[in-house]
């Protein structure tokens, strides 16, 4: 598995060489696309005493795993100032990712699993997308890709993501749920093993809009929606009021919930498991997780950043690259 650098003055380094300590035994053997100093100071920085393995392609990595973590080294364009995320360290950060894309694409590295980026970092160095989904999307070209979070025996979908609020509420539209619905029920046959997906859809406003009473979007928006992937097969539900979709007894009763913007999906996500969430993108012709956490530059050089997101991403990872193939 190839794991990307992210920003160079957050955590991700930190949270490398602790992930790489916890799981050097099990079996899972990853390789980092990033600058060795990172790692090298990560490993001083927590006491892991993490040797840096040199390696040029994902070929070498699994050999070199049990002596140490496994480093394609890049350059950085500028110094690296720790808790500061810098635009001049945009391009590596890209570069990074794109390598372990190519990997991927090419069946070198099995899944890839992203570090944490620093958004505005990146837009102020010029990148055009909002984030790691849409740049992976439109770098595959292969259609439709969603982001998914687990954690806790929860899944959730958000139909819209990195953007105002105001902007999610005014792009909404039954096709554009109809579609993240398809490839969210698509991405769980063929990355989970569900053959009939449960999709809980959410309502946008409160009570799910209490038979227009609260807003009419339920009516006009979502059970189009929901009516339009019941026709397809897919077993969707709802529109359901969104203050009581996440409780436990709720929860049982579907397989991943389909909320209408980032909020809506992510703080139950990150309430019930942000220490070991997980950020998954279905729909790509490869497997990417990524910790469900952001940079942490306010904790970044301190030594005490928690790896058990990422654990879990390189975990899931691995075992959706283990499903892929043996259901292929």
């Amino acid at each position: 598995m190839a794991l990307t650098m992210g920003e160079p003055g957050g955590v991700g380094a930190e949270i490398t060489v602790r992930a790489y300590r916890a799981l050097q035994d099990e079996g899972l053997p990853f390789y980092y696309c990033g600058h060795a100093g990172l790692i090298d100071d990560a490993a001083r920085l927590t006491g892991m005493g993490v040797a840096v393995i040199a390696i040029e392609g994902p070929e070498q990595a699994t050999a070199a795993f049990a002596k140490g973590l496994p480093v394609i080294d890049m350059p950085l364009a500028a110094k690296v100032t720790t808790k500061v995320a810098s635009p001049a360290h945009a391009p590596a950060v890209v570069c990074s990712i794109e390598m372990a894309m190519d990997h991927a694409l090419a069946g070198r590295a099995s899944a890839i699993v992203t570090n944490p980026i620093q958004k505005h970092s990146l837009h102020q160095a010029g990148f055009p997308y909002p984030g790691h989904t849409e740049f992976l999307e439109a770098r595959a070209g292969a259609g439709k890709a969603v982001m998914m979070l687990e954690g806790a025996g929860l899944r959730v979908v958000p139909v819209t993501i990195h953007e105002a609020l105001r902007t999610a509420i005014a792009r909404l539209t039954p096709a554009l749920i109809e579609e993240t619905g398809r490839a969210a029920a698509l991405g769980l046959q063929r990355d989970f093993g569900i053959k009939s997906p449960r999709l809980a859809v959410a309502g946008l406003n409160p009570h799910a809009g209490e038979n227009g009473d609260m807003g009419d979007e339920e009516e006009r928006i979502v059970a189009p929606a929901i009516a339009a992937l019941r026709a397809t097969g897919i077993e969707a539900f709802g529109p359901l009021s969104p203050d009581t979709m996440f409780t436990a007894r709720a929860r049982a009763g579907y397989d991943a919930a389909l909320c209408l913007y980032h909020d809506q999906a992510l703080i139950p996500l990150k309430t019930l498991a942000m220490d070991e969430g997980v950020n998954v993108t279905l729909g790509l012709p490869f497997v990417r997780t990524s910790p469900d956490h952001g940079t942490a530059l306010d904790i970044a050089g301190k030594g005490i950043a928690d790896p058990g997101s990422l654990i879990a991403a390189l975990k899931l990872a691995a075992k959706i690259a283990a499903h892929r193939e043996t259901s292929a």
